[in-house]
């Protein structure tokens, strides 16, 4: 699919209880010029209704009747047909670790309450763009780069391996926390960490700091991907020697510019 200014290409299911907000909801999508807009109440039918096929991206609010938003996003990331489906969460909740599974299972957004059309628009582009084959992207140029992808959430490692093979990577392995990192890269070359902060057994930060201050790939560009919001925590990681840093949620186009600056270092 490509992206559109208009985002007429889209085909939105929005899971919301409330009927008044789920009509502003579909009012504002609409203003953004996405035209087919179908409307659900419970994660059942949600599911029921991806199924069945024909929706690309799902804009769901965090409580539902039957489950929260954080399970239907799960019980999607754990089906084959409906694992790659953009995600974006709208609620008013706060509290992060009622959102931390919903930045870990690889939502494109997470937009708060009250919200504007601008941010809406802006979530809905993010789904966009992870649908979008990265057209700008010169194949000849990442053609044979080893990548390795360290987090403990298999969602949020499965996101980031989809949007590295729509790049054109294939050389990538995989790690769950630091420690497994530090082993693979004893005797694995790559040319691009991308991790994880918060990890069991050791850390991102720590995991960068044995990689500039230990390991023979010391020069290797890190880029991490986390939901951190402590400023403290995020200067400590710029000190140990990260070559950049993303938030999550992130957008695609952020990771694939991201990647691109490291690189380049």
């Amino acid at each position: 699919m490509a992206l559109t200014t208009t985002l007429a290409d889209l085909s939105v299911l929005l899971v919301e209880p409330s009927h008044m907000q789920a009509g502003l909801a579909a009012r504002m999508l609409g203003h953004q010029g996405v035209a087919a807009v179908r409307t659900v109440s419970t994660g059942a039918e949600a599911l029921a209704a991806l199924r069945a096929g024909g929706c690309q991206v799902v804009v769901s609010a965090l409580y539902l009747p039957d489950m929260a938003g954080t399970d239907l996003v799960a019980a999607m990331r754990a089906d084959p047909e409906l694992k790659a489906l953009p995600f974006i969460l709208i609620s008013s909740e706060t509290r992060p670790q009622l959102l931390e599974p919903v930045r870990q299972s690889g939502a494109c957004s997470i937009v708060a309450k009250p919200f504007t059309e601008q941010q809406l628009s802006r979530a809905l582009y993010a789904a966009a763009d992870y649908l979008s084959p990265p057209e700008e992207v010169d194949a000849a140029e990442i053609e044979g780069l080893r990548v390795l992808l360290v987090d403990d959430s298999l969602a949020s490692r499965r996101h980031l391996r989809r949007l590295l093979e729509e790049l054109g990577i294939r050389r990538i392995v995989e790690a769950v926390d630091g420690r497994e990192a530090v082993a693979l890269l004893q005797d694995t070359l790559v040319d691009l960490v991308i991790t994880d902060y918060n990890m069991p057994e050791m850390d991102g930060r720590e995991l960068t700091e044995y990689i500039r201050t230990q390991s023979w790939q010391n020069s290797v560009p890190v880029l991490m991907v986390t939901s951190e919001q402590n400023m403290g925590r995020l200067a400590a990681v710029e000190r140990a020697g990260v070559s950049a840093i993303c938030d999550k949620p992130f957008e695609a186009g952020s990771i694939r510019r991201l990647i691109s600056e490291a690189l380049l270092r």
